[in-house]
């Protein structure tokens, strides 16, 4: 249902990473969101799922087995540069997050082939999850969840929205939740790395980054569906 035309709606990413519409009630101050529907979501994360992970392991792979290691080394910076370009030419804008991670994957890229080894290529992005997992993890006995900082960053949400007991305690279990996903994700990926082959440890991984993620966003937004109805109501018991 749409908002009504008195009120002003948001679409914005949540804090699981879904996106959320933010209705603000004009005059009674109380500020109501509501999420869409989980069809529309999966619609929403698939294409950019498909083209963040898994076409770029396809695109290594191919170049790996055709190539070589400086082979696959090249065509994935040149998936990464080729996407800027792409996006560039169609007008749509290029956000600095991506070209960090262009510069992240020439980094890698040149030192994986001065070593010549695959390892120190896909080794670098995991030492630098396990070190989101361990920031996760320190924000919650420190009462400072980073999952809120990363909500407030990102999502036009009331600050008095933030400042419910009940919603500082859901982004602290939140925080939690996502530092033991991503802890999980890099014990995983390094025995994976060690052990077994490259091309195992490419679809592997990519599978078990997507099973790791699908559980920590739908565990997510449920428990914030669930914020939400006992927040909304409140006000209409206290009336």
């Amino acid at each position: 249902m749409e908002p009504p035309a008195t009120t002003p709606a948001v679409m914005a990413a949540g804090p699981s990473g879904a996106t959320a519409l933010a209705v603000v009630a004009e005059g009674g101050g109380h500020h109501h969101f509501e999420l869409p529907r989980i069809r529309a979501l999966l619609l929403h994360a698939l294409p950019r799922f498909a083209e963040g992970v898994v076409a770029p392991v396809a695109v290594f792979y191919a170049a790996l087995a055709m190539l070589g290691l400086n082979g696959a080394l090249a065509a994935a910076v040149a998936w990464v540069y080729g996407g800027i370009i792409f996006r560039y030419l169609r007008g749509h804008p290029v956000s600095g997050m991506l070209l960090l991670a262009a510069v992240g994957v020439t980094v890698r890229a040149a030192l994986a082939a001065a070593t010549h080894s695959a390892v120190v290529y896909f080794l670098q992005p995991t030492l630098g999850t396990l070190m989101v997992s361990m920031a996760f993890l320190a924000s919650v006995p420190l009462g400072r969840p980073l999952a809120m900082k990363l909500a407030r960053d990102m999502v036009p949400i009331p600050e008095a929205f933030f400042r419910h007991d009940k919603v500082h305690q859901f982004f602290l279990r939140i925080s939690l939740l996502w530092s033991m996903v991503l802890f999980v994700n890099v014990a995983l990926s390094l025995w994976m790395l060690f052990n077994e082959s490259l091309g195992t440890y490419l679809w592997l991984r990519t599978g078990m980054v997507a099973g790791l993620g699908a559980l920590g966003v739908a565990v997510s937004v449920l428990g914030f569906k669930r914020l939400l109805r006992h927040v909304n109501r409140e006000p209409a018991a206290a009336a």
